[in-house]
């Protein structure tokens, strides 16, 4: 397992990492993309603590799921099982089990004030932090894609699912943007990726 981990997180998180999913008795499956989450936990029907985290992801971001998928489980085994999913007790086990791991031998120094500010009140997901999320987003592999907040107010572009939508305006953080099959408005993250349609294709 020692070995399998280091191939996904920072080597220096490898060794207590491993302890917590021993300390927990985690059966940890690492899965292709999903792209409506980066990891999951449930209790299997054998009484097992199953984990699951997308292969895809970058050391750090891999790091802060299978430690937020751990917090959960560390919260339903302390608290009970009618506790908010993303509740106070989740983000006190949540800042107890990631604050060790808040140091310059695991994260780069850019990201350390960054993690330091989101885990005083850690989100159910970090892409909620546009800020960390962008600063995370700079050690994923490259692609074709563009952040939202980068391209023309007029630009069109499509998302994952195949959704058209024109780049509006914007309303306090997040971009009003038009979903041109339906003329609906939408508001998305500035850390959201798109694929910008030239003008010539629309």
């Amino acid at each position: 397992m020692s070995e399998t981990l280091s191939k996904y997180i920072p080597e220096q998180a490898v060794k207590p990492v491993f302890e917590l999913i021993v300390a927990n008795q985690v059966h940890l499956k690492i899965v292709n993309e999903r792209q409506t989450r980066h990891g999951d936990y449930r209790k299997g029907l054998s009484g097992k603590h199953e984990i699951t985290v997308n292969s895809n992801l970058n050391k750090y971001k891999f790091l802060i799921t299978l430690i937020h998928e751990i917090s959960h489980l560390v919260a339903f085994e302390k608290f009970g099982r009618n506790i908010k999913p993303h509740g106070n007790e989740w983000k006190y086990s949540f800042q107890r089990l990631m604050i060790p791991f808040i140091r310059p031998e695991i994260f780069p120094n850019q990201l350390l004030p960054l993690l330091a500010r989101h885990f005083k009140n850690p989100t159910a997901s970090s892409d909620t932090d546009a800020t960390l999320a962008l600063a995370l987003k700079q050690f994923d592999q490259q692609n074709d894609k563009n952040y939202i907040f980068e391209i023309p107010y007029g630009s069109v572009f499509r998302i994952q699912n195949g959704k058209i939508f024109k780049k509006i305006a914007i309303r306090t953080k997040r971009f009003e943007c038009l979903e041109l099959s339906s003329n609906r408005l939408y508001l998305f993250n500035p850390n959201a990726e798109v694929e910008v349609i030239p003008s010539s294709n629309q």
